[in-house]
């Protein structure tokens, strides 16, 4: 490591080390927006609103993790774990066909889910209660299930990718080459391609697709692009409508609409509505959240700290995400936040562990967020690059996932089985599920690649009580939820010893705390740090 935990070298290198460390984890902070505000039928200017929103509550509860919860250099954004209960809840079917304005409304139902699984999360972890379900999350865990997460969405990439292939194609290939054939080359120090390889992929493909629009390829005589697909009478437009749609790049006004200052505030969409039932699967889902943000602390821990943190340190960090989650909810980012997995591979490539560098990045953060502009420049990005750097995107997170095998014996039949099984059926029993789709008499319009998440509504279990069958059939239809349960299960009762399972090893409170170097690692700034040495189950 350049610079560990507790090193300040200085406020230049640390300005340009922090803004460094943020962008090159630009994609994981701001694609979920991309993706969900269209969905709830929100405009470009909705989209602009919104990720702006992301980045300041990303920037404050960054700077809250650093201070007051694990302390470790760790990112804090819209994960993509949330993703997938966002989209259900987007696509259930008392949303569909409403009149006005759907974006508010159902941001309004996101947000009253997600502020109930944050109070919950934030129970869970300041309580100590995770330093019990510790016990049961060990990296044969971890490691399907954070897999799970980024498998789940192919048939959300590539679809929209083939939109306008030659874009798509680029982007991803761009990415690839970066981020593999040029990753050893090296300027001023600085892998440049690979730290940077999506934004250097997303600007490339962004001017080849400016240069073919002004070129007129996708300029068709007598077709105008502003005129939308369902007004267009002419065969031959209808015919190049979604190449028009997805392959131009002056499409969106989202940057010229967008307002030089603009401040996201508290409850900006109006007042959360709390519906039990999407609640209770936001709850689970905040479980699983804490699972993947364990796999990131220990791992950070090893590469920028003298010891591991202590269970408790562990359950105060998770106790803050649930309370950043709240956060979240209240600012309406339509996601809770979390521990970006993209950290630990960050950290690993930069070299870069300094907390006091990530601290001057979220501040970065925060006033890029009240820029309006910022905003409707990210709103802007086409689609078809959104969903190619998403390829990307969730294929690291699928592979961080398992990275977490290192950790145990990887050869080891029974953690081959474990994860081989975890993996298999999360894919398969989802899959029962989603072939239900939509119910032949509906008359609901949904794209593609959004039908699997109608399942909440035409699942299998069809009991008198609607509620228990929208939380069972949406349970069972995430990835994520499957992977889980069939490795914590089978983890925890086959035998195996604790060299086979690979044991997450935490630092004990009573002996870290005789260590001054960890004790200045992990201990809380100010006089905060006296009351949590009265609640001892999440103090140092």
């Amino acid at each position: 490591m350049k610079y560990e935990l507790r090193d300040n070298p200085g406020l230049v290198p640390i300005g340009f080390y922090g803004f460094q460390h943020f962008l090159s984890m630009l994609g994981s902070l701001v694609l979920v927006p991309l993706v969900i505000v269209p969905a709830m039928g929100g405009d470009q200017e909705d989209i602009a609103a919104v990720v702006s929103t992301v980045l300041l509550v990303s920037g404050v509860t960054t700077l809250l993790q650093t201070c007051f919860g694990s302390r470790l250099p760790l990112i804090q954004g819209p994960s993509f774990v949330y993703l997938a209960p966002a989209l259900v809840i987007i696509n259930s079917p008392e949303f569909q066909g409403l009149n006005g304005n759907n974006f508010k409304h159902i941001m309004r139902e996101l947000q009253g889910a997600i502020i109930v699984a944050s109070a919950f999360q934030a129970i869970l972890g300041y309580s100590g209660l995770m330093s019990i379900l510790l016990r049961l999350i060990n990296p044969v865990v971890v490691s399907p299930t954070i897999a799970a997460v980024g498998l789940s969405f192919y048939s959300y990439g590539f679809p929209l990718v083939g939109k306008c292939l030659e874009i798509g194609i680029l982007q991803i290939l761009l990415v690839i080459v970066f981020s593999l054939y040029l990753r050893k080359i090296s300027i001023f120090g600085h892998r440049i391609f690979l730290i940077y390889a999506v934004p250097l992929g997303l600007a490339i493909s962004w001017a080849a697709a400016f240069l073919l629009t002004e070129a007129g390829a996708y300029s068709y005589k007598g077709c105008d692009v502003n005129i939308p697909a369902s007004n267009i009478i002419s065969e031959h437009c209808r015919k190049h409508a979604s190449r028009m749609k997805y392959c131009r790049v002056d499409t969106s006004q989202a940057l010229k609409s967008s307002p030089w200052l603009r401040i996201p505030y508290p409850l900006q969409w109006g007042t959360p509505v709390f519906r039990g039932k999407m609640a209770i699967v936001m709850c689970l889902v905040s479980i699983i959240s804490s699972v993947d943000s364990v796999g990131s602390y220990h791992a950070s821990s090893l590469l920028v700290a003298s010891r591991p943190p202590t269970p408790g340190i562990l359950s105060r960090g998770i106790g803050l995400e649930g309370l950043s989650s709240v956060l979240a909810g209240l600012w309406g980012t339509g996601t809770g936040s979390s521990t970006l997995t993209e950290n630990v591979h960050t950290i690993a490539v930069t070299k870069m562990g300094s907390r006091r560098a990530v601290e001057v990045g979220a501040g970065v953060l925060i006033v890029l967020s009240v820029i309006g502009k910022v905003g409707g420049f990210i709103a802007s990005i086409p689609m078809v690059m959104v969903a190619a750097l998403l390829c990307y995107m969730w294929a690291m997170l699928a592979a961080l996932g398992l990275s977490n095998l290192r950790y145990s014996e990887a050869g080891s039949s029974r953690n081959i089985i474990i994860v081989g099984l975890s993996l298999f059926f999360a894919l398969s029993i989802p899959a029962y599920f989603q072939q239900y789709g939509i119910s032949p008499n509906s008359n609901l319009s949904v794209q593609s690649y959004f039908q699997p998440y109608i399942v909440a509504s035409h699942g299998p279990f069809r009991s008198k009580y609607g509620g228990v069958n929208y939380v069972l059939n949406t349970l069972l239809s995430m990835h994520m939820v499957i992977a889980f349960f069939v490795a914590v299960i089978l983890d925890n009762t086959v035998p195996g010893s604790k060299q086979e399972r690979g044991v997450y090893v935490w630092s004990e409170r009573e002996a870290a705390r005789r260590e001054p170097a960890v004790v200045k690692d992990y201990e809380l700034p100010f006089r905060v740090s006296k009351f949590f040495r009265w609640v001892k189950w999440v103090g140092l």
